[in-house]
């Protein structure tokens, strides 16, 4: 039998005195739950409850916020089926720092404290754009609100979620050729990263089918997003070129866009030209066989679309862009990245834009490592509740690196952590008794054993050996 129980360590201790506790057993420290329990310890896990309402008519017994931890940790420890939820919690001072845990009567877990159907029923109330919604909400207003997170540098990137090719159960899938050109089924990911210190979190995301162009699944939330403050910069890839967007982003948002130049924009040719010309290359400052080139006043060489439905050019209506022109000696290639800041010069240019490759690192741990796009059900809004919940487990890491007790892991991956991470016993027991359970270290129940009648002693010395 599995219960639910509450921390009562007075009414325990009285049940070790007489020897009538149910169970006991040691704490074991796992990364994990020490980054779970970081995040409620800071307030940080409370926030998910805040903006994802408790859809239970019953059984609300479970505290709701301990739903969504275990929900949370069981994707960072890539337990991607919705029946490990109930599991995935093991160090028990994660749980009663929550205020609950579980026992395990017939120390048999077969069966969970929450059922895999009662959690499908429980999340099948939830749609999908409810559940992605809630993501952005929880992030910006409740976390990056309660740690003052401010990011003035934000990532913009897609990201092609994959399903089999001939299931057409997964609803709102879409078939297209991807840009490998292979026939591909699936969705696609929209993502804002927010650069903080020397790691970043993702703080705003956009889902859809995979047929969807990158710029379209994106543009409103570029134009909506609440995380853009004046002064802050977007970069972006070049299948994000929209001159309108940049226009728009510079004059009404007051951000500044860094974007390459495709290979077939007249704005590119001129500014290669240009450089060329004028032969004043800089070195590189991060790639020994490549050079840099201020190329400064590029507007009137990349007219936005409603300027050429005017049929002639309008110098007031396309804001200024200038240019780094990047020249590879080995190669003969060159490269064209173009900002509306035009405060910056050519290195500022470049540095800036190489911040960019962060998001598909981003993309490529969580897909490898945390089951991004592992779906264990065809229903739209059971894999919106996948993605989030991984969402969530990254970020959380994400923090914890910035964190006094996590930051000995920053630029680290949690894979490689937890290749090496030794769980250890913690001096602690945890003792049951019906519905309660309580805390106590070692020292403390060989100070308690003297004290307790014969039966007790021999339960205790049982239990420690």
């Amino acid at each position: 039998m599995i219960k639910i129980c509450k921390e009562n360590k007075e009414s325990i201790l009285r049940r070790i005195y007489n020897g009538t506790f149910d169970n006991a057993v040691f704490s074991i420290s796992n990364l994990v739950d020490n980054i779970i329990l970081s995040m409620h310890k800071n307030g940080i896990l409370g926030c998910l409850a805040n903006k994802l309402p408790d859809k239970r008519a019953h059984n609300t017994t479970i505290p709701f916020e301990l739903v969504m931890a275990l929900s949370v940790a069981a994707k960072m420890k890539t337990n991607t089926s919705i029946s490990d939820v109930p599991y995935a919690i093991t160090d028990h001072r994660v749980l009663a720092e929550l205020g609950y845990n579980i026992i395990d009567t017939r120390k048999k877990l077969r069966t969970g404290m929450m059922t895999e159907s009662s959690l499908r029923f429980l999340f099948g109330k939830y749609e999908a754009k409810e559940l992605f919604k809630s993501y952005n909400e929880i992030v910006q207003e409740e976390i990056m609100a309660k740690l003052d997170y401010k990011p003035n540098i934000h990532i913009l990137d897609c990201t092609e979620l994959s399903v089999k090719l001939d299931n057409e159960n997964y609803e709102k899938s879409a078939i297209t050729t991807n840009k490998y050109g292979d026939v591909d089924r699936g969705y696609k990911l929209a993502s804002l990263r927010g650069i903080i210190n020397d790691t970043g979190i993702i703080e705003e995301i956009e889902f859809g089918a995979m047929s969807i162009h990158d710029l379209e699944l994106s543009r409103d939330m570029l134009k909506n997003t609440k995380v853009f403050n004046p002064g802050d910069i977007l970069i972006e890839d070049r299948g994000f070129i929209d001159r309108d967007l940049i226009n728009y982003l510079k004059t009404e948002r007051k951000v500044d866009t860094y974007v390459p130049l495709k290979s077939n924009m007249n704005a590119y040719q001129i500014a290669i030209q240009i450089a060329q010309e004028e032969n004043k290359w800089e070195p590189h400052p991060n790639r020994e066989n490549q050079k840099i080139s201020f190329v400064p006043n590029l507007k009137n060489y990349w007219w936005s679309d409603i300027v050429k439905s005017r049929k002639k050019y309008d110098n007031n209506y396309d804001i200024e862009i200038n240019s780094c022109v990047v020249w590879d000696t080995e190669t003969d290639n060159y490269f064209v990245f173009c900002t509306t800041d035009t405060t910056v010069n050519a290195k500022q240019i470049i540095t800036t834009y190489e911040l960019r490759p962060e998001i598909e690192e981003d993309y490529r741990q969580l897909k490898d490592f945390w089951k991004l796009q592992d779906f264990k059900s065809t229903k739209i809004n059971m894999i919106a509740l996948h993605i989030i919940m991984v969402l969530f487990g990254y970020l959380f890491f994400q923090i914890y690196t910035l964190m006094p007790e996590g930051e000995q892991y920053a630029h680290k991956s949690l894979p490689v952590i937890l290749k090496n991470y030794q769980p250890t016993a913690t001096p602690y027991l945890v003792f049951y008794a019906d519905d309660e359970f309580g805390i106590f270290s070692i020292s403390e129940i060989i100070k308690l054993y003297p004290s307790c009648n014969t039966v007790a002693q021999q339960r205790l010395l049982k239990v420690l050996e």
